[in-house]
Order: C-alpha cells, then structure tokens, then sequence
C-alpha cells in the first residue's frame, strides 16, 4: 500500500478492509484476485477470470458473497445450457390458465458464470443484456435485475474442445480479464494445512460474524467516484487508450502488432479501476502507479493483435508493457 498521505479509515473503508481480510484468510495466494474482485464491486463492473482448475477462482466469490448482504447463484455453463436456463422462464398455471415468471439464477446479487466459454451463442446473447442493460427480457416482458449485481465468469485456458470464442462485444462489457497462476512453494504449504485444518472441522469454513449491507456497497461505491483525478492523469489515461488506436504515433512496431485499440468503454474502466484502486488505498486521489497496477487486466481483452503478432508470439500483455514504456509518465 502507498502510505503516502494516506487518509484516515473511515467507517465504510473499515468495513472493506475487514471484507478484504475475511476473503484472504480463505483464499491464499491470490491476493490479486481478491483486490480486483473488490474493484470491480467497486466499480459497478464485472470480472472475467482465467486460469487452471483448482486455483479458487469458485471460492473467491462465494466467499465474498458469504460477507454480504444479498444472494449468490452459480452457473455451470455447458454447450446444451438454454436461454430460459440463466434468464427464468413462464409457467402455465391450469388453475386459472395464466402465467406466472419464474426468475432464473441471473437474478441475483453476485453470478458465478462458470466456465461460460462452454455455452452457445443463444446463452450468451442472454447474459450479454444482463451485464450491459442491468434487465433480462423473457417473451414480451423486461425483468429489471438487482441493484447490486456482479457476475463473475471463468474460462479455463487449457482445455478448449467443446468451447465458444466469446464475442468482442460481450468480451468488452467485462470490466477487467483478470489471470492467475499456481501458487508460490510457501503459499501451496499454507494451502495444505489449511485444507487438512477443514478437514478435520468436517470441512467448515470460518463464517465471518457480520453481514456488509448492499447499503454499505453503495456508500463505497459513491465516495470512489469522489476520488479526484487530475488532468495530467486524466490525459495520461486517454494517451494511453489513443495508444492503442493509433499506435504509429509511438512506434512502427507497435503498429505492426496491432489490428484494433480499445474502445471508449476502456477509457471509463480504466478510470473507474484506477478511483476505486486508489480509494481501496485510503487515497482520495488517482497516482500513475493506480493506473499500472490495473492497466493489463482493463485492456489484455480488449486488444486485437494482428497475425504478424501472432506469428512472433507476442502477446497482449506484450503490447501493454510496450505502450507504458512509450507513453510519458505525468
């Protein structure tokens, strides 16, 4: 953390700070993964996570979910998943021959979408609605989903037969592509001893003795938005996204790595991200280091490379490192 100026904790910064040591005390070794799951509550965004079985990406959110006040459905994504499956459907009552809606899983307060990669296009036309318009329509009507609403997809990066490429358009409505890897040797015996610790309570988890209201979410939310933004940053930010756009201003080999930039969406989530990062900090103010520390994850999935970069391996993250290098500091 930058202690420098540091603001005082309010109350709403110490309910956070609890939430985010509550959620870290079960889930070792991603502490990455905690912190932007907590951006992107923040930031009123959703988070698509990527990385092997068995690396707690179910366990983060259901934990977070377990602190707070409100429901959490998960949803196994699989290639026979039906619209009506995410969304509800209309059931015929013969007793008065009407129907009645009965509200799928979306309409929850935090969604784990899991490995939403493996449903058709149909599914993911649904879920697409429900992140961009916060509503879902079944038939001729329009649900409007919860205030507090999160969704959380993973994808799993090894195992590709029997998936679907996400389309560009759904893949820009996810705040952040966050990636996590295996744990360090000292974290994974942590792991361990944590894991024979449940085993031996019959697998119960510490429960956390208070509930975060959605009010307090709320409250998080608004004094993040507060969080100033000067405009050396301010222009950092977008020269940092024009980058992506037009790159032959900086290099011709960046240039030839890239077919499109990112889009406006990445302006306002770059700038949300790096609010929330900063007031998680207890800072009222944005610095450059907010910027970089959420940078990759707001634009690795909204790059498109072109062949040539393809060709020499290089990857998204590859070019995000480049444009920092060129792209002067305020």
């Amino acid at each position: 953390m930058d202690n420098t100026n540091v603001l005082p904790l309010s109350a709403t910064h110490e309910q956070i700070s609890r939430l985010k040591s509550h959620i870290g005390q079960q889930i070792l070794g991603q502490d990455q993964l905690i912190t932007k799951l907590l951006v992107a509550l923040l930031a009123d965004g959703h988070l698509l996570v990527e990385g092997a079985p068995g690396l707690a990406k179910t366990k983060a959110i259901k934990t977070l979910a377990s602190a707070l006040e409100g429901n959490y459905n998960r949803i196994q994504f699989t290639p026979d998943l039906l619209p009506g499956d995410l969304t509800g459907t209309e059931i015929y009552r013969p007793e008065d021959g009407s129907f009645e809606f009965q509200q799928g899983p979306i309409f929850s307060n935090l969604v784990l979408a899991d490995e939403i990669n493996r449903a058709p296009a149909k599914v993911q036309s649904a879920l697409l609605e429900a992140m961009a318009e916060r509503q879902t329509t079944v038939g001729k009507k329009t649900y409007e989903l919860p205030k507090l609403f999160l969704v959380m997809a993973t994808q799993n990066p090894i195992e590709q037969e029997g998936t679907y490429p996400l389309p560009e358009a759904q893949l820009d409505r996810f705040l952040m592509l966050i990636k996590i890897d295996y744990p360090q040797a000292a974290t994974e015996h942590k792991i361990l001893q944590q894991a024979r610790l449940e085993a031996e309570q019959n697998n119960q988890e510490p429960q956390i003795d208070y509930a975060i209201s959605q009010q307090t979410i709320f409250a998080a939310r608004s004094e993040s938005l507060k969080v100033h933004v000067s405009d050396g940053i301010e222009k950092y930010i977008i020269d940092l996204i024009l980058a992506t756009r037009k790159p032959e201003k900086y290099s011709q080999e960046l240039a030839s790595w890239l077919r499109f930039g990112a889009s406006p969406r990445a302006t306002i989530a770059l700038d949300r991200c790096a609010k929330a990062n900063a007031w998680l900090n207890q800072r009222d103010y944005v610095t450059p280091q907010d910027i970089h520390s959420i940078i990759y994850d707001v634009l690795r999935h909204r790059l498109i490379l072109s062949f040539e970069a393809e060709a020499q391996g290089i990857t998204n993250d590859d070019v995000i490192s480049k444009i920092l290098e060129l792209v002067a500091v305020p």
